[in-house]
């Protein structure tokens, strides 16, 4: 039986999505976005050298099979990635409609998103009236801040004096079905602004906005810092995923990162959260630690966070690179009978216009198959391999490529 880790590396697509035409940064289609190409191609050029230098170095997963997965996945070179796998090696396909965080996991998990997502319009104002008098309601406010289409950094600039005069709730949104609101953590208060999400995300959900996302920032205007209190109040997957069929077998679910967030709490026994380098620690531990038929299901979103949507492709290759060192050291406490399979939700090229996801495909990469290349598979084949790894009931229209 063994035990699985499932490491979503959020927005660490490969490029090559069949469909990318159909999603768009503005009003540039995602055609041709490449996020780990890209990045590659700019290292290897010398046009990301801001605290790192020369060719992006991944050794470890590129020992498994990262090059030769992007590579498949689009056609594009990979400079200084060019390694014979060692390990499960592929490139992974999405369905839904959408190139954001709960659809890429729900269907990594055997669950595609059977519905279409409520995106707000990109107007001033981007909320209708209605909405944003219960947003107040609830906060206890006389008004709201914001309503439009926002990053969260340059948001809470424009808006941080006036919401420490006033108290009032900066709300914002983005190219996903998402509902943002910032708020102080110690002038309007950490738990109340955790109780304002809560409140608002039914009526949210009832509209199938994916999620109500509190973002608490603290320090003074002009020096203020997003904390790692961040929640997500996510819409429940519309079907049992490979996270409940795991504990109905009797297997622990351990959750990392914000997965507890994207699964609503289902099918999940215990959540680690903060930084990714926290994360990590947290990774390791169950390596050590986590019980025989247990699936480990972990995000790090600072790929995502931190370097995608601000466009930062040097930050983004020190990322990847750090990953990639501590990686080796996770791996060096698998077992026999273990199974690891690194992959991503969607992707977030920062080298391409605009500051959202970018639609692309995704790639699989595994520990604990032997050398297998699978070829061109769904992300729903990805939970099924899982689940037949575990010996558990598969979910949906997956297929095992173990």
């Amino acid at each position: 039986m063994g035990r699985a880790f499932l490491i979503v590396m959020d927005s660490v697509g490969a490029g090559g999505a069949p469909d990318a035409s159909a999603f768009f940064n503005g009003k540039t289609p995602d055609t041709g976005a490449n996020t780990l190409g890209h990045i590659a191609e700019a290292c290897a050029a010398g046009r990301a050298d801001e605290g790192r230098g020369g060719p992006l170095r991944m050794p470890v997963l590129d020992g498994l099979g990262l090059g030769a997965a992007v590579r498949l996945a689009s056609g594009a070179p990979l400079p200084g990635l060019d390694a014979v796998p060692s390990g499960l090696w592929g490139a992974a396909t999405e369905v839904s409609k959408g190139k954001d965080t709960p659809s890429g996991h729900w269907e990594l998990a055997g669950v595609p998103v059977p519905w279409d997502w409520h995106y707000f319009p990109e107007t001033r104002p981007a909320f209708p009236d209605w909405l944003m008098a219960k947003v107040a309601q609830l906060a206890g406010t006389e008004g709201t801040l914001g309503n439009c289409h926002a990053s969260g950094v340059p948001i809470i600039e424009a808006h941080c004096a006036e919401h420490m005069r006033t108290g009032w709730p900066i709300c914002y949104t983005s190219a996903d079905s998402v509902f943002q609101i910032a708020a102080h953590e110690e002038a309007f208060g950490l738990d109340r602004l955790l109780t304002l999400c809560s409140d608002l995300a039914p009526t949210l959900h009832a509209m199938k906005v994916g999620r109500v996302i509190a973002r608490p920032f603290t320090g003074s205007c002009g020096a203020f810092t997003r904390t790692a209190n961040r929640h997500d109040y996510a819409i429940a997957p519309p079907a049992p995923t490979l996270l409940d069929r795991v504990q109905a077998a009797g297997g622990k679910v351990h959750a990392i990162g914000k997965i507890g967030d994207i699964f609503s709490m289902h099918g999940i026994d215990d959540v680690a959260k903060g930084p990714d380098a926290v994360l990590f620690d947290h990774l390791l531990a169950a390596a050590e630690g986590a019980g025989e038929g247990s699936l480990t299901f972990a995000n790090f979103v600072e790929f995502d966070s931190l370097y995608g949507h601000r466009r930062d492709v040097s930050g983004y290759a020190r990322a990847l690179e750090w990953f990639d060192a501590r990686a080796g050291a996770f791996l060096a406490r698998l077992r026999p009978g273990d199974l690891a399979i690194f992959t991503a939700d969607h992707g977030n090229d920062p080298t391409w216009t605009g500051s959202d996801h970018t639609r692309e495909r995704v790639p699989v990469v595994g520990w604990g198959a032997g050398p297998r290349a699978v070829g061109q598979v769904a992300f729903v084949d990805v939970g099924a391999s899982v689940a037949a790894h575990l010996g558990v009931a598969a979910t949906g229209p997956g297929r095992s490529f173990l």
